[in-house]
């Protein structure tokens, strides 16, 4: 166990108390979890409140552009074979969501927090983690975080010389250059489908070859790592060369490799990948993705699409044309405001689809697809364009804040 057994401090179980009270009446607002402003008020009473929580725990950090909230949940589900787990599943990924999370575990050994990218590094250095997870890194958010090299500039200062054992994706050039200041890393092959934010070297900026799936800079010879764990079709290799069988409710390749990787986490802290693996099948839906929902008698299956790998992985889990699909994107704080990112999507993907599209930016959106030669309606709400969907099972694409609009409507 990190650190020692000492009870918080009075003032840290003031701000505890204080935090969870705020949060509660949030909630009776109608007002949300209330985990992020109760956090926000407990560090306000004790700003080293977070770092309090965590010293008794064995902590877990996961941070990427794509898959946290899963991975997240598949990591916590795997060390319950060997103790309790605290763990931000519903994706509250700040320092304030992150400290209501640890506020409700005090009989927790694992501590499995899915962190927002820009704040890895100062979460890392007051949860003192014992393994980070690594995944990916894309463009997301471009009003916040427009230079992805930058963000693995931030990861690779911030974790330099870092304790933690650093489980990391050996397939993403930009993860790679991030976790390769950690004196211990564990490279795990998880794939990439989406490769337009690593064409150039982030050692020194030349050019990146791309033979196969391998990958090298061929002007300072920077060059992606050995494996000791694989996604390998329906498999996860360990470093003894077995394969275990991936068995999940969640569907596509990209949740096996989040499984592959989560696989790894769990054997850090000596939880087998055949216990770990049968483990994660419990996971059928995380916050409301990969649901299918009831809704005005149409099975509706809620997928969320936050930026243009997201939507990448997304297209290739879709029912085949011609099941529907209702795509809706808004662009508030949470989603970032630049809707520039559309573009960057292949939309020709949903050709032969039937396309419904709503959200605050449905006409950007629908500018895009117009580009892209697709056949689609703008609708004013979910209501109509379920209404207009020809029969099959309706695939609802969303990115952030239009998913949990949909949830709210579908009373997910």
């Amino acid at each position: 166990m990190a650190g020692n057994s000492d009870p918080l401090t009075p003032r840290a179980k003031l701000a505890v108390t204080a935090g969870k009270a705020v949060a509660a009446a949030s909630r009776a607002a109608g007002r949300g979890s209330g985990s992020v402003i109760g956090g926000r008020v407990a560090l306000r009473l004790d700003p080293d409140l977070l770092a309090r929580l965590a010293q008794n725990l064995d902590v877990v950090l996961v941070s990427a552009t794509n898959g946290k909230t899963t991975t997240t949940r598949l990591i916590a589900e795997a060390l319950r074979a060997a103790g309790p787990v605290v763990s931000n599943a519903l994706g509250a990924n700040m320092p304030a969501g992150i400290t209501s999370a640890l506020a409700g575990g005090s009989d927790a050994k694992f501590g499995v927090i899915e962190v927002d990218e820009k704040y890895l590094a100062g979460v890392a250095r007051d949860t003192d983690p014992k393994c980070i997870a690594l995944l990916n890194l894309s463009r997301d958010q471009l009003d916040r975080a427009a230079e992805t090299r930058m963000l693995a500039e931030n990861w690779r200062e911030g974790l330099a010389g870092s304790k933690a054992v650093v489980v990391a994706n050996c397939d993403d050039p930009l993860v790679v250059w991030a976790a390769s200041s950690s004196p211990n890393v564990i490279w795990v092959a998880a794939g990439q489908m989406w490769k337009d934010d690593a064409w150039s070297c982030p050692s020194c900026g030349g050019v990146m070859q791309r033979p196969g799936d391998d990958w090298f800079c061929g002007e300072c010879g920077f060059r992606r790592p050995t494996p000791s764990w694989a996604l390998s079709g329906d498999h996860v290799l360990d470093p003894h060369g077995s394969a275990w069988p991936i068995h999940l409710q969640l569907p596509g390749r990209a949740n096996k490799a989040n499984a592959a990787s989560s696989a790894a986490v769990a054997a850090v802290f000596g939880v087998p990948p055949q216990v770990a693996l049968e483990r994660m099948y419990q996971v059928q839906a995380v916050a409301g993705r990969y649901d299918v929902v009831q809704f005005q008698n149409r099975d509706l299956r809620l997928l969320l699409a936050k930026n243009p790998a997201g939507w990448l992985e997304t297209f290739s889990l879709i029912d085949p044309p011609p099941a529907p699909v209702i795509l809706s994107v808004n662009a508030r704080g949470a989603d970032g405001t630049d809707t520039s990112w559309l573009w960057d999507v292949d939309y020709t993907r949903l050709t032969g689809h039937p396309i419904f599209v709503l959200g605050d930016r449905k006409l950007d959106l629908a500018v895009r697809l117009e580009v892209a030669n697709q056949h689609f309606q703008v609708c004013e709400n979910l209501d109509q364009a379920v209404q207009l969907c020809p029969p099959g099972r309706i695939e609802v694409i969303a990115n952030y804040t239009a998913f949990q609009d949909l949830r709210r409507r579908v009373g997910n």
